[in-house]
């Protein structure tokens, strides 16, 4: 399994958006919504192989924590706009922990720090930077857990919690791509190595 756990710093935590403005009215949700489409879309298929953590931490509510698992996943389709749907559902759930919303897509009020510490028990850790090593020649290991920002660095506090767990820097250029674009490139070098 490949993870991705991408920081929406200003993406909306309420329920409460019009699904015909997802770039005003969600705090940039939309640009969480384009890396699960990077993500899980193939020509013809949905990688079973991956799961997705977005961390939402606008207003009203934060944090809010969607995880989407790829062999459980359902209703998922390439649109951002149903994508947004399925969010706002979650968003609209209740209770205590993590919580199912429909299938392969969970909801919760967990930390970035309680995330990161439930993954490294089962993964190694990576940062998605453009200081890191080339992931081309960068040794990787068979469950890896990526982390990335949206339109925003991780903050200096966020980078102090992700060092705790020893990831190692990875860059995946010379020059900064969108955050979905760099989870396409992460995607292909894994397949490329068969991971």
């Amino acid at each position: 399994m490949r993870r991705f756990v991408i920081m929406g710093h200003r993406a909306i935590t309420s329920a409460d958006f019009k699904l015909d403005d997802l770039c005003g009215s969600t705090g940039r949700l939309d640009i969480l919504l384009r890396c699960v489409n990077s993500a899980f879309f193939l020509s013809h298929d949905i990688r079973k192989d991956v799961e997705i953590v977005l961390m939402l931490l606008g207003e009203p509510n934060p944090p809010k924590t969607i995880r989407i698992n790829g062999r459980e996943v359902k209703y998922l389709n390439p649109d951002e706009r149903s994508t947004a749907a399925l969010i706002r559902n979650a968003l609209l759930q209740k209770g205590e922990g993590e919580r199912r919303c429909s299938p392969g897509i969970y909801v919760s009020e967990r930390s970035y720090e309680e995330v990161l510490s439930n993954l490294s028990k089962e993964s190694k850790m990576y940062y998605l930077h453009e200081q890191g090593e080339d992931v081309r020649s960068a040794q990787l290991a068979g469950d890896p857990t990526f982390v990335l920002g949206d339109d925003q660095d991780l903050t200096e506090v966020e980078e102090e919690i992700l060092m705790r767990y020893d990831p190692k820097r990875l860059s995946l250029g010379p020059i900064s791509y969108h955050a979905d674009h760099c989870i396409t490139l992460v995607n292909n070098e894994l397949d490329r190595r068969r991971q």
